[in-house]
């Protein structure tokens, strides 16, 4: 099997031509007509992740983050970014990313969000023409007080906190979720009808709310983490027999003391 082949089934469920067009989603490093001998699905590209590769005989990885985003003019040693480049290219990994690719469709990090909270009635918060887009919102099974909601969210999500502005004092029955960073789609939310916005990276300023809506932030790793379920999932419906496997080093780089 060629590694176009492993590009094939992921952009049959998350196509390039969606992403946002500031994104790098698509093959990064690597050549889509090398054999494909196996894949490690992780949340981001490290030099640890490469080393689990190489060492489970993985030659392509496929990750949520992209490797590169921005431009590099320097590969050099002592760079995070650059240690994980050179390392891939020396032991012939490919490096693939499903970034806003797999953001912006059905059945991705959003709707796993929605999942997660069990929310009816889920639509896109901010569609496209072809009715893919960021965000999500939908109703509860049931409305929760402020302070269950914040329980029900880091119990779902597995946060050890969660950063949230001023309780509500009316139950929370429609909510808004998007994954990552997503503090630009708060007056969205509200104007939706949301009575809490779930996302990431919100800011200071953003936690002054109106009455009878609040913000939460749960964290990046833990609003997206259940993509790299998702892409997994997706190679092993199509190739049910080839050696899928997801990267038990990953981790969230963000510590709480």
């Amino acid at each position: 099997m060629k590694i176009r082949d492993i590009v094939s089934a992921i952009e049959a469920f998350a196509p390039v031509s969606v992403q946002e067009e500031w994104d790098n989603s698509g093959l990064i490093i690597g050549s889509p007509d090398d054999e494909a001998r196996g894949v490690l699905v992780s949340f981001d590209c490290t030099e640890e992740t490469v080393e689990e590769a190489v060492r489970e005989g993985c030659n392509v990885i496929v990750t949520h983050h992209p490797l590169i985003f921005k431009g590099l003019k320097r590969i050099i040693p002592g760079d995070p970014v650059c240690d994980a480049v050179i390392k891939a290219v020396r032991a012939g990994v490919a490096v693939y990313a499903a970034h806003t690719s797999a953001d912006k469709v059905r059945g991705g990090v959003s709707f796993a969000m929605a999942e997660k909270l069990g929310l009816r009635e889920v639509e896109v918060l901010s569609p496209d023409a072809d009715g893919n887009g960021l965000g999500v919102i939908g109703t509860l099974p049931e409305p929760l007080a402020a302070a269950d909601f914040i329980s029900f969210l880091k119990k779902a999500f597995g946060c050890s906190v969660v950063k949230a502005s001023r309780l509500i004092d009316v139950p929370v029955a429609r909510v808004a979720l998007c994954g990552g960073s997503g503090a630009e789609f708060i007056p969205l939310a509200r104007e939706k009808g949301a009575q809490a916005y779930v996302c990431a990276d919100i800011s200071y300023h953003n936690f002054f709310t109106p009455e009878g809506f609040m913000v939460a932030d749960i964290g990046h790793f833990e609003s997206e983490v259940k993509i790299t379920e998702i892409l997994f999932s997706e190679l092993k419906k199509n190739f049910p027999n080839f050696a899928v496997r997801i990267s038990t080093a990953m981790h969230n780089p963000v510590y709480y003391f």
